[in-house]
């Protein structure tokens, strides 16, 4: 079995090998055996299921929570020659009705369908009429409070089990703790099922974390890096969208908007300009991005802080899922953590508890010093192979420790204590600088011992050490309007006991990441440039995105390798018999001509 999934992963995505973990679950499938496989995003966890379904008996039923995924995934197998279809809203009686027929007539090879579908109108009863091979469920931690996208309904699919007792399930997901796992297992009630983690490192991503002070200078800064190129910006919330919006469109910026308190059919009108490269930049709020399957976002920048570890992780991830390199930037603030906690204020007591510790986790990453990679695969437990990742702010020399890091913690702290714990971050700095603040004069504190302390650094520097500090556990934020306080561990730095990590700019430029050198080395980019042209042309004339047609890591290798046959070009990595066919004479012209 595993010998004519192989030929097909071949035939159909033009792949001769797996990607790691991808023959184990593949075997799961064909097995028949229950399994739990948690692969990072770009990963290639679809193809978990997908090839196999492509050679078993049977239709495969995939569970998938969006529309849009499920539409983008069955364009993409169709495109690659794959019987595959789907069931949603959006269709018409008469498409729908023409899917039940291929279904009927043993036509299909996987079937997408949400949660909701599967249990509404007798589906069940019309499925136990269908010979099934198994089932698929994506993002299965939105069976779990303790997953970022939680969804009530996931948790009912565990009674597939009950109606298809002897028919497998596979659970995929990109982010899953421990718990997760735990939950996914419990709630899907799998038979003693395998459970395949792979690394949830993503070393082609280049993760950058600043403190925001200027949002859209420094927002523009990573656009003007990124000209031409595919990107998304997030947004806490929904004014904030539009406000960019419109704010990058003065500056000449070509972006689109995308959010919840938008009209669907605009929603859809711009996510849809974004997927076939119409528009380069989207702006969003989280409602955006689990079901988009675009691999060449070349760039993810979060304006504000995510509420968890886990939401960052997979909307980070949205970027280079084709596998070349693509950059993370995450713009913070104290006050980001203030917004978030406001709006788990009305939760249910367990629920909150779980979200606060969860931004707890993701607020001491955005102050932290630890390397960037590192730090997100600890929180998963797990760990990195070497000591620099060369591929995060702090490793590539974005990010220097202050050489005197404990003399500059005690003079925070000790402000702090000299201030009677009374006062908050903003205030706290403004003491150190030496500010002439009318309230300082008022409460007599330019009369402190601390007062102008640390005058020769620039108030955000300031401010920046107190949130690391409180990071670190050496300070703590109490009450409404987050009033410091020294910690235990505050008061051994006070004691010399205990040394804080405190950052400074970097005064070298920061180097240039491995993976963006090793996916250009040998590249043609004249040619890689023409071959984006074809490739959006041809697109356009079939009405789907680009990346349908090729990936930007298949149009690499074109450029790389320079094919001038058709054997040749059917060895390029992302290739298919299909493919090959219907676009191999357009692109080996366009190589043949550049090379003459």
């Amino acid at each position: 079995m595993m010998q004519n999934v192989k030929k097909a992963l071949g035939k159909y995505w033009g792949y001769d090998s797996f990607l790691p973990l991808q023959d184990r679950a593949m075997e799961c499938v064909v097995a028949g055996r229950d399994c739990i496989v948690v692969l990072p995003t770009g990963g290639g966890k679809s193809l978990c299921f997908q090839a196999p379904a492509v050679t078993m008996r049977g239709m495969a039923v995939v569970v998938s929570p969006l529309i849009s995924l499920m539409k983008d995934q069955v364009d993409a197998l169709t495109e690659c020659g794959v019987s595959a279809a789907r069931i949603d809203s959006t269709q018409t009686l008469r498409e729908r009705n023409a899917v039940f027929d291929r279904i009927n007539n043993k036509a299909l090879k996987l079937l997408y369908l949400s949660p909701e579908r599967i249990f509404a109108d007798g589906f069940i009863e019309f499925l136990k009429r269908i010979e099934l091979s198994f089932f698929a469920v994506d993002e299965a931690h939105c069976v779990s409070m303790w997953g970022h996208d939680f969804r009530p309904e996931y948790q009912k699919l565990g009674l597939l089990k009950d109606a298809f007792p002897d028919v497998a399930i596979h659970a995929y997901t990109a982010t899953a703790t421990e718990p997760v796992r735990q939950d996914i297992a419990r709630y899907l009630r799998l038979k003693n099922p395998e459970e395949l983690i792979g690394s949830f490192d993503r070393p082609n991503l280049v993760y950058k974390v600043e403190r925001r002070t200027d949002k859209l200078t420094q927002l523009c800064d990573v656009l003007d890096r990124h000209k031409g190129e595919s990107g998304i910006i997030y947004c806490i919330r929904r004014a904030d969208v539009d406000e960019l919006c419109a704010k990058l469109a003065e500056r000449g910026y070509q972006a689109v908007s995308y959010h919840a308190g938008m009209k669907d059919h605009n929603r859809k009108e711009n996510q849809d300009a974004f997927i076939e490269d119409r528009v380069e930049i989207i702006i969003a709020t989280i409602a955006f991005g689990m079901g988009i399957d675009k691999p060449n976002v070349r760039y993810v920048v979060h304006t504000g802080m995510p509420k968890t570890i886990e939401h960052y992780q997979q909307e980070s991830g949205r970027a280079g899922r084709d596998g070349l390199e693509a950059e993370c930037c995450l713009f913070y603030s104290g006050a980001d953590y203030g917004i978030w906690k406001s709006i788990m204020g009305a939760m249910e007591p367990d629920a909150k508890e779980i979200s606060i510790r969860k931004l707890n986790d993701i607020y001491r990453y955005c102050t932290g010093v630890m390397c960037r990679h590192r730090a997100i695969l600890n929180y998963f437990g797990q760990d990195t192979a070497g000591d620099n990742c060369a591929a995060c702010d702090v490793c590539l020399g974005g990010l220097d420790c202050m050489e005197e890091s404990q003399v500059v913690g005690q003079k925070i702290l000790s402000c702090i204590v000299r201030l009677e714990e009374r006062f908050g971050g903003d205030y706290t700095a403004s003491v150190l600088i030496g500010s002439r603040d009318q309230r300082i004069l008022e409460n007599g504190h330019e009369t402190l011992s601390t007062y102008g302390i640390l005058a020769e650094f620039a108030k955000r520097v300031v401010r920046d050490w107190i949130e690391q500090l409180a990071a670190q556990g050496c300070i703590q934020k109490t009450g409404e309007y987050n009033v410091l306080r020294v910690t235990q561990k505050g008061w051994s730095v006070l004691k010399g006991e205990d040394v804080p990590r405190l950052l400074k700019p970097a005064k070298s430029r920061p180097k240039i990441s491995k993976a963006v050198k090793d996916s250009w080395e040998g590249v043609d980019s004249g040619l890689f440039d023409l071959l984006r042209k074809l490739r959006m042309d041809l697109a356009h004339r079939k009405g789907v995105p680009a990346y349908i047609v090729f990936g930007d890591a298949a149009l690499r290798d074109m450029a790389r390798r320079k094919p001038s046959t058709t054997e040749e070009f059917l060895e390029v990595n992302g290739v298919g018999e299909k493919k090959c066919k219907e676009f191999g004479p357009a692109f080996l012209a366009v190589i043949k001509e550049h090379s003459r």
